[in-house]
């Protein structure tokens, strides 16, 4: 443990951050797991519904600064791809 007093804050801080990217992180692959169950089942409804809730915590998950926004725009795509497939 440190003993100046700025970097015992910043380890503080750092453990707060970090707990909250994993919460972030959890909540987004809980989703996308929803999603993929929904697709695999052939649920189109659900599907649609699971696909709007991923996206929106890809986009979430952008604005905390846990992914990259490449990254996000690229797991949406890839959902939207499959996405598209289902409807098709």
């Amino acid at each position: 443990m440190a003993n100046i007093k700025s970097a015992m804050k910043r380890a503080k801080t750092n453990e707060i951050s970090r707990l909250r990217n994993k919460m972030v992180k959890t909540n987004l692959k809980t989703s996308v797991k929803k999603f993929d169950l929904a697709v695999t089942e052939g649920n189109v409804e659900a599907a649609q519904e699971a696909f709007r809730l991923a996206t929106k915590k890809i986009d979430m998950a952008v604005t905390k600064g846990v992914l990259h926004k490449n990254t996000a725009a690229r797991k949406k795509s890839t959902l939207a791809r499959i996405m598209n497939k289902m409807t098709a």
